[in-house]
């Protein structure tokens, strides 16, 4: 392949190949590279929709050229290349997705198909089929029928069945009479495909196949025997899927389905473990280490941890029309390819823009890997059927600020900050030098705020400021509430004897407040005889005169006969008078 230097990218890629009339008209999930031939060559193997009708194609690239190419039956939905035993030479299968089954290519012939189970019929649907076939009813009240019985079943109707209610009325004698001697069957088709390492890690491990339907399933297939190993259930259609981890010992099924959100499922959950809800729908999905990047509708590129949470959203200049991972293992580099709609593809990590290439057309396919014997290739298909080739250059650099607005370069440089064991050695040798100074200091400090502690205790004992009696003749205990929205207000005192035998007598309660604002019934009451251990109730009135809107602090003080000093003292804050302001 003649290699030139591409001038819309920064030069870091050497634009191998273009054939704007290659004619493969295709998507992402249905390119992949493998090593078919067992030579150590990669070769590219595409899954072409053809116009989508007719023309679809199994087709192998080697180089530029095409080695072979293979009929398909249907619009194949994805295409995955997997080994299925250990067998040497160690040459991978292509399992092919289209419709119901998948389709088992070994060196390059067919070699299986598997195809999914059936679902159940409506019982009413296949009495009326019954009833056509037996001639007791015509197509018109068939289609009656029909309809009646899609508006209130719980179980969909067959093809057949939607097939037959979309005809004309001079269609349906015809379409009747070539089907009412069939038996009658509801099947699902294959909307993603994907591949499930078995017990091992390795490259050329041994995987299982992992398909979601249009039932809302998704299924893990044994790799020899295509029997059913696993099988789970998921809210909504599955369209994408990324999967990673061993069937055998832990695995994580990250699915975009078409409700919008992201679900996640482990192993031996038949349901849903996690749930990512999008503000758009998803058109694609990339693992990136731990992490996900899912491309929105909404012309925007998120990324999320493998439990849901978001990590950064960046804005993209066009919608996205399809999307790739750039794994390079023998650099640790991996980023996420994004085609766009206008005419570029663009290279992010995280949600750094990396790299910018132009294309002469709309991509809608991207593939990155070993391609031949090169590593780093870049295969893409257009929109007008075209095939682009690129290869990443040895010498090529990735700046994770290359090209992007934001903060300076300055910003995301690390402190050269000492680690936390050259400072524990340092504060130790410290405290070593100088432990009599710190150990007087610490003591003098401490000495100083229990006497300030003590100081204000005293205070307060002796001017009886707090709500509780420290005199051990009277030992008392009061709290106040405070009921109405004014401008009247219902003050409750609740005074306690916390004596154990002795009872207080000869008491008395006095008000302090602002006379300009409040107004009080009977600032000065007498207290009854005070029995251990019961709790007195001591009602009184307050009406605030101010239509001001404010409030203020009412004193309360217990008071002993002949003595001038209170027993305990307690300050009240009034509210504001709402009645006064709705007036």
């Amino acid at each position: 392949m003649s290699s030139t230097e591409s001038s819309g990218d920064g030069g870091k890629w050497l634009d191998a190949h273009y054939d704007p009339v290659a004619g493969i008209y295709t998507f992402s999930s249905c390119v992949d590279l493998a090593d078919l031939s067992g030579d150590g060559e990669n070769r590219l193997v595409v899954g072409d929709l053809g116009s989508g009708s007719t023309g679809m194609k199994l087709k192998v690239y080697r180089g530029t050229a095409l080695m072979s190419e293979s009929t398909l039956l249907d619009l194949p939905a994805g295409l995955v290349a997997f080994f299925m035993d250990l067998h040497e030479p160690r040459i991978p299968a292509v399992a092919v997705a289209s419709g119901p089954c998948i389709y088992v290519y070994k060196n390059l012939r067919p070699y299986f198909k598997f195809t999914l189970p059936g679902l159940e019929i409506n019982t009413l649907e296949q009495d009326v089929w019954q009833q056509v076939k037996e001639g007791q009813i015509d197509p018109l009240t068939l289609k009656e029928m029909l309809e009646s019985i899609r508006k209130k079943a719980d179980v969909p109707l067959s093809v057949r069945s939607l097939r037959f209610l979309s005809l004309e009325p001079q269609d349906m004698d015809e379409f009747v009479e070539l089907h009412k001697h069939l038996p009658l069957k509801r099947q699902t088709v294959i909307t993603c495909i994907g591949t499930l390492k078995k017990n091992m890690a390795d490259e050329d491990g041994v995987s299982c196949l992992v398909i979601g339907t249009e039932s809302s399933e998704v299924f893990i297939l044994d790799p020899e025997a295509f029997i059913i190993l696993s099988k789970m259930l998921l809210p909504a259609v599955p369209t994408i899927m990324d999967v990673t981890g061993q069937f055998d010992v832990e695995f994580r099924i990250t699915v975009v389905c078409r409700n919008g959100n992201i679900y996640i499922l482990r192993r031996e959950m038949d349901k849903p473990k996690y749930c990512i809800e999008l503000s758009s729908h998803a058109v694609g999905l990339v693992r990136v280490g731990k992490n996900v990047v899912v491309g929105c509708t909404d012309e925007s590129l998120q990324g999320f941890t493998q439990k849901g949470k978001k990590l950064w959203k960046t804005v993209l200049a066009a919608p996205i029309t399809t999307m790739a991972s750039m794994d390079l293992p023998t650099r640790g580099f991996q980023a996420v390819l994004v085609g766009l709609a206008n005419c570029e593809v663009q290279l992010y990590r995280d949600k750094n823009l990396l790299s910018t290439i132009k294309t002469p057309d709309v991509v809608t396919s991207i593939c990155f890997g070993r391609y031949g014997r090169e590593d780093g290739t870049l295969i893409m298909t257009t929109k007008g059927g075209g095939l682009m080739v690129k290869i990443l250059k040895r010498t090529a650099a990735f700046d994770d600020r290359d090209g992007t607005p934001g903060p300076p370069l300055a910003q995301s440089v690390r402190l050269n900050v000492p680690k936390k064991t050259k400072l524990y050695v340092d504060q130790t040798l410290r405290e070593r030098e100088n432990g009599l100074t710190m150990h007087r200091a610490f003591q003098m400090d401490l000495s100083r705020l229990r006497l300030a502690a003590a100081k204000a205790y005293v205070k307060a004992l002796e001017s009886s400021l707090t709500p509780m009696s420290s005199s051990l003749t009277e030992p008392l205990k009061m709290n106040a509430v405070v009921q109405g929205l004014g401008p009247s207000f219902k003050l409750t005192l609740n005074v306690q004897n916390t004596a154990a035998c002795r009872p207080v007598m000869n008491l008395a309660i006095s008000f302090l407040y602002d006379e300009s604002l409040y107004r009080m019934r009977n600032p000065y009451m007498r207290i009854p005889l005070l029995v251990p251990g019961l709790i007195y109730p001591v009602e009184t009135f307050v009406e605030c005169t101010s239509d001001k809107g404010i409030s203020d602090i009412i004193k309360v003080f217990v008071l002993h006969e002949g003595r001038s000093s209170p027993l305990l003292t307690a300050h009240i804050n009034m509210p504001v008078s709402e009645g006064l302001t709705l007036n």
